[in-house]
């Protein structure tokens, strides 16, 4: 295995899965921003000040999508890690911090003697810290982290698994990608559980109009600076001279499809030049940069979707106020 590091005990293993060459953020902001109408990949909102600035929106009273997922998992983590059976084994998609799944992982152990975690995540930074925590605040957790995009680990024979599992894809991360990509991502999700496996899915639930705007554009203007960051960080790292306090947060929210959509907005005319990506651009009063979408859910919305790659709904936990929802999910037989 390729960049395999263990601890003492080998309780601790990280896993560095070789990839499909990926755009690079020049490339990918070349694109993007060439595009009819223009855009940028949300993913790319995570560098070390958007990191920063994301953990200060999860603090935010408005932003209530962390703490309803916790609340979710605090009221039903012992049924939740119960509903396929003991022994079982855990694989997560996108893990980042891990701080959520450990109130599972906490279950679990009452129930079993030991249990394998296998996060995924493509930062191997992030990757090592949370599984080092890990391993050192519970005894009987055997960690094999895997640094990759989930889509390609997927794919590859890497991922090991020994005894029933329950793969994990929280924090409604379902919901920033495109319907018909989501549905992809399920089925290959779909494709490697065995028969008495399970999806747990965190999605987001479709609620008023003010509660979902005011939870993408606070009033402190936090979320306001973690859209601009995208800017600021293709200055910073690409040679551009976006002028960033010349562009507007917008959010709007389209009820039919349940989809948040987040934007930057021109406030005046203006040229710049991007030379790490080869672009020059122009900007009008009000052109657009799309920069993510946030989907919210109905429960018949869900059952379609995962009935869609060949899931069904097997159970569903939400927190007191209805906000969130988590699903486990389990292959059509």
């Amino acid at each position: 295995m390729h960049g395999a590091t263990t601890a003492p005990m080998d309780r601790l293993q990280i896993v560095t899965v070789p990839q499909l060459r990926l755009p690079s953020f020049a490339e990918d902001v070349a694109a993007g921003l060439s595009a009819n109408p223009k855009r940028l990949n949300s993913k790319y909102f995570y560098d070390a000040v958007g990191s920063a600035l994301f953990d200060a929106i999860t603090q935010l009273p408005e932003y209530y999508l962390t703490r309803a997922e916790t609340d979710v998992l605090r009221e039903w983590g012992w049924e939740i890690v119960r509903a396929l059976g003991n022994p079982v084994e855990f694989i997560e998609l996108g893990s980042g911090s891990a701080t959520k799944t450990r109130l599972l992982i906490e279950e679990t152990l009452r129930v079993q003697r030991t249990l394998r975690y296998s996060p995924i995540d493509i930062s191997a930074e992030a990757l090592r810290a949370a599984a080092g925590s890990l391993v050192d605040t519970y005894p009987a957790l055997r960690v094999s982290g895997y640094v990759g995009d989930y889509f390609s680990i997927l794919d590859t024979p890497h991922l090991q698994r020994t005894d029933k599992v329950l793969v994990m894809f929280m924090g409604s991360n379902i919901g920033n990608y495109e319907p018909a990509d989501a549905v992809v991502l399920l089925r290959k999700v779909a494709a490697m559980l065995k028969p008495g496996d399970g999806l747990l899915l965190g999605a987001d639930l479709k609620k008023d109009r003010r509660e979902l705007l005011l939870a993408y554009d606070d009033p402190a203007g936090v979320t306001a600076a973690f859209n601009k960051n995208l800017l600021a960080r293709i200055n910073r790292e690409l040679g551009g001279d976006f002028d960033v306090k010349t562009f507007e947060h917008v959010v709007e929210y389209g009820e039919e499809r349940g989809g948040v959509h987040s934007y930057l907005a021109a406030t005046s005319e203006q040229s710049v030049n991007v030379g790490a990506a080869g672009l020059q651009l122009h900007f009008e009063p009000g052109d657009r940069i799309h920069t993510e979408s946030a989907y919210k859910y109905t429960a018949q919305n869900i059952a379609e979707m995962a009935g869609s790659a060949g899931l069904n709904v097997a159970r569903s936990w939400t927190d007191s106020a209805g906000r969130f929802s988590v699903n486990l999910l389990v292959r059509a037989s």
